[in-house]
């Protein structure tokens, strides 16, 4: 399963919301920092002000924030919220259906448990445990602003297999 680059965007939003408490964050700051485009950061941040991940301040000096703590944001809902299609496969949709296999195929039943076991991993994460350490600060601690943070160790959750 892939993601949309709108929620691969949406993930990196949060993350770097998170890495920066305290102050409003630009889009121009974020699109700066990671190289996407003003206009697709503007979609994604207008979808997570909508569902309520982030907070919005309008004008001169404004900018955005998390409107909770990276502990209270679930990955797994962050993901349903931002992925439009989660069908993997054509036979998941409710479009024409063109496979000839469908009407006696075993494989939807196996993919949908994938797809459902796919969600129930990212449903074991927070926001606070994909947030990343600095670059430049592998021990921890908060970057300058504009810090582009690399992923840490993610800590195994309760449920979650070791691979």
């Amino acid at each position: 399963m892939q993601l949309t680059k709108f929620t691969d965007y949406s993930l990196r939003v949060a993350i770097y919301l998170a890495q920066n408490p305290g102050r409003l964050i630009t889009i121009a700051e974020i699109a700066e920092a990671y190289q996407i485009p003003n206009t697709h950061l503007m979609k994604v941040v207008h979808r997570l002000g909508q569902r309520g991940y982030i907070v919005t301040v309008r004008g001169k000096g404004g900018g955005m924030r998390l409107s909770r703590s990276p502990e209270m944001i679930n990955i797994g809902n962050l993901v349903r919220d931002t992925e439009d299609n989660m069908d993997i496969a054509e036979c998941f949709g409710h479009g024409k259906q063109t496979c000839p296999m469908l009407p006696a195929c075993a494989l939807k039943s196996v993919l949908l448990e994938a797809r459902k076991n796919f969600l129930a991993t990212l449903d074991r994460y927070n926001l606070s445990d994909i947030m990343g350490l600095p670059a430049d600060n592998p021990a921890g601690g908060h970057g300058q602003a504009g810090t582009v943070f690399v992923p840490a160790a993610i800590p195994h959750r309760k449920g979650a297999k070791a691979a």
